[in-house]
């Protein structure tokens, strides 16, 4: 195990915290490595992307020191992948106290013609992915006094759009998850929360349709912009940080205010 006591001295809102951020080699998930890091936290960057992660985690390293940062290929859908993961993050650093689990996909499909294959996809990637994650590093939270997972939904997880059902239903399905987990998992001293995106600009959405899509989602904001995931880091932060101690089971939209009025097909 490599020693922690560097990063006891560093200062900042994460300090001793050890970090997984799944999905965690670019858009959202980059953002939230680069945060963690920045505030003290020693951060696992897991993804199936390995040379973006590889990449990614000499960048954080480059800034704050090789004892910060590491990256891992993980398949987040597949739960041996999940138990190595958990093993990995302990013998590098120590026992894991944040989960961001980040990582998903996105696909539009109309009911009467997305492929079943696709709708499954998203459940495997985007739901059963957050389940065993939860339920890999809840073990070892357990043992340890406790933690802070944090759950990536959506705006899709709080109202509808056209051509989202598959999607939507795994992001609904991730906040009841959320909900059900923050019940049980509480009285063990482990945090469970979601936060919901609305349109954020990252690779994943821009291959669906590029600047013509996000100048559509602008103009659905009332904050007439789309979000980056600069946006949404500190939220991040927020949540794995003790700052937000009393904070259980919630969820929280980032969305520029498209959910306190219709959906964005509306």
């Amino acid at each position: 195990m490599s020693d922690t006591s560097s990063a006891a001295l560093r200062s900042g809102r994460l300090a001793g915290k050890i970090a997984i951020v799944t999905g965690g080699a670019q858009g959202q998930g980059a953002e939230i490595a680069r945060a963690y890091a920045a505030e003290g936290a020693q951060v696992v960057i897991a993804d199936v992307a390995e040379a973006e992660g590889a990449a990614l985690a000499e960048e954080i390293a480059a800034k704050h020191g090789p004892g910060v940062v590491h990256f891992t290929r993980h398949d987040v859908s597949d739960a041996a992948s999940w138990t190595a993961l958990v093993a990995e993050v302990a013998e590098r650093f120590g026992p894991v106290s944040v989960l961001a689990n980040n990582a998903g996909i996105l696909r539009f499909g109309d009911i009467e013609r997305m492929p079943a294959e696709e709708v499954e996809l998203l459940w495997r990637v985007n739901q059963m992915g957050v389940f065993l994650g939860m339920q890999a590093v809840a073990r070892t939270m357990r043992k340890n006094g406790g933690g802070s997972i944090i759950n990536a939904s959506s705006v899709e997880g709080l109202a509808g759009m056209p051509s989202c059902t598959a999607y939507a239903a795994t992001k609904w399905a991730i906040r009841g998850m959320t909900k059900c987990a923050a019940m049980e998992l509480g009285p063990r001293g482990i945090r469970v929360n979601s936060v919901h995106p609305g349109m954020i600009d990252t690779p994943m959405t821009r291959v669906h349709g590029g600047d013509a899509a996000m100048e559509f989602g602008a103009s659905k904001v009332p904050l007439r912009r789309v979000g980056t995931p600069e946006d949404i880091a500190p939220v991040y932060v927020f949540l794995a940080s003790d700052e937000s101690s009393y904070i259980n089971g919630a969820e929280i939209a980032v969305d520029g205010g498209v959910t306190s009025t219709h959906a964005f097909g509306a």
